[in-house]
């Protein structure tokens, strides 16, 4: 009886899996590799994790969350240079030298650039790159806040896996607005 009941859950999948891949059949290059980000490829993502450490503060239970855009502007050997927009926050859970009511919060607006490669797996986008911005980073104790401008530099790797043409999932690691995320990409074009 399990087995009747798990038939129908197979097909589904494999027929979900099917339609999805079939997508990508229309960005497979000259060289035959699958390459989600091309040249003229807008994408977005949107991802949470691990915020980083800005300014030496103690991030004991430091959260962090960044959106970023990136458009395919070059070919470059047999990725896609892109540049974007990136902004997000990282913040701190206090505990630093004995203090619990030590809090950071660190914005950051800034630009990004990466190089892109999809290899021979239909849907896989990996990539590297780095940031440069600018950071509003807010810190202090219970009554006793200070506010600063820092210069906020950055470098990270990651990949998208796209299970249709328009969205997939992303990880991401580094040192950038986040330490480590995860979260949702988008391609508009």
């Amino acid at each position: 009886m399990k087995k009747v009941k798990l038939l129908p859950a197979a097909f589904l999948v494999f027929s979900l899996l099917a339609l999805c891949n079939s997508g990508f059949s229309q960005s497979r290059g000259l060289n035959g590799e699958v390459t989600p980000v091309k040249v003229g490829s807008a994408i977005f993502n949107v991802g949470i994790g691990v915020g980083a450490d800005y300014r030496g503060d103690s991030y004991a239970t430091g959260f962090g969350f960044k959106l970023a855009a990136e458009f395919g502007l070059w070919q470059a050997g047999p990725g896609v240079i892109t540049l974007g927009p990136e902004v997000g926050g990282s913040f701190s859970g206090g505990h630093y030298r004995n203090y619990d009511n030590y809090q950071a919060r660190t914005f950051v607006v800034a630009g990004r650039a990466a190089w892109h490669y999809g290899w021979q797996v239909p849907g896989l986008d990996t990539y590297g790159g780095f940031s440069a911005g600018i950071g509003f980073h807010h810190w202090g104790y219970t009554d006793n806040y200070d506010n600063e401008v820092i210069p906020a530099f950055g470098g990270f790797v990651g990949a998208s896996y796209f299970i249709s043409p328009q969205f997939g999932f992303n990880a991401e690691a580094g040192y950038d607005i986040t330490n480590f995320q995860v979260g949702v990409v988008f391609k508009l074009q």
